[in-house]
């Protein structure tokens, strides 16, 4: 069969994952800030959909080498909050061939849940899978299949456009973002009761793996470092109290951090510590699977692919 390629167009980064079945051909990730600034505006900068469809035609190009066939292509929490996103799926199909779908934050958190627990040992279950993006937090509670779940609006772009305005935050700053987010993870609670009952934290993308680089002293990127790596809590609210208190440009610097995410790491950040605080997890497990390997086995008619 022909390989098959997920993409997804999130808030800040747009990625790509080309799966032949059997294993992964291609795993991208580019820093695009295609929401930036719209949890203010309510729509979709012309530079950032410019950014998103510039990297969207270089993903086309590596699909062709590989001889794709079918590809889908998801836009979640910028596009849902913006009026204009159709400018976005406009260009995006005149580039790549297939026009992106808008996912709801229940479908996001399905496919992110799928995507994450397709390696892991039921025995570890009851998981709570949080994929933590740039506009929003998607949390599901389940061990095989999800039991229930919610999408929240807290991530690393929209808490820092919300409540960071300084560099470094201020210690209020910081302390109404905490507030803000707790009470969104009071909401998860009393629609997902099971999640007080979770055995596993499962964190997903960019600012998890993020905080792992960082702890480890990661130079470069390395997933076989990254994935399934056990975030403690202690080393989480280091690896935060650490970033908080710098400036962007010293916090550059920090071995792991890349440059596009330093701005936001911060905002991130506060939300795994919170997580951590609520449920009272002692550690997380970093997953380098979620939404795009959900796409992927929806794509591969439910097998379960191996990254």
């Amino acid at each position: 069969m022909k390989p098959v390629a997920a993409i997804d167009c999130g808030t800040n980064s747009t990625r790509l994952l080309v799966h032949d079945g059997a294993r992964t051909l291609e795993r991208l990730m580019t820093i695009t800030r295609l929401g930036a600034g719209v949890d203010g505006s309510g729509r979709l900068a012309p530079e950032a959909i410019g950014r998103t469809v510039e990297v969207l035609g270089r993903y086309r190009e590596v699909m062709d080498v590989h001889g794709v066939g079918q590809v889908r292509i998801a836009a979640t929490s910028a596009a849902r909050d913006a009026a204009n996103r159709d400018e976005l799926f406009d260009a995006a199909e005149a580039v790549v061939g297939t026009r992106p779908v808008l996912l709801s934050g229940e479908e996001e958190g399905r496919l992110s849940f799928a995507g994450a627990t397709s390696e892991l040992d039921p025995a570890d279950g009851p998981f709570l899978v949080a994929d933590i993006g740039g506009g929003s937090t998607e949390i599901v509670v389940g061990t095989t299949e999800p039991v229930g779940g919610l999408s929240i609006d807290v991530g690393c772009v929209r808490v820092t456009e919300r409540f960071l305005h300084s560099d470094p935050p201020t210690a209020g700053e910081l302390s109404d973002a905490l507030a803000v987010i707790r009470g969104y993870l009071e909401d998860v609670v009393r629609i997902v009761p099971a999640g007080r009952d979770a055995r596993t934290f499962v964190g997903l993308a960019g600012t998890v793996a993020a905080m792992a680089a960082v702890e480890q002293g990661l130079h470069t990127y390395d997933r076989d470092r990254i994935h399934h790596f056990r975030l403690t809590r202690a080393a989480a609210e280091d690896v935060f109290r650490t970033l908080a208190m710098e400036p962007r440009a010293d916090r550059v610097y920090n071995p792991g951090l890349e440059a596009g995410r330093a701005d936001v790491i911060v905002g991130g950040a506060l939300v795994v510590v919170s997580l951590f605080r609520y449920f009272d997890f002692d550690e997380c497990l970093v997953s380098e699977t979620d939404i795009l390997d959900g796409m992927v086995m929806d794509l591969l008619g439910g097998a379960q692919s191996r990254p």
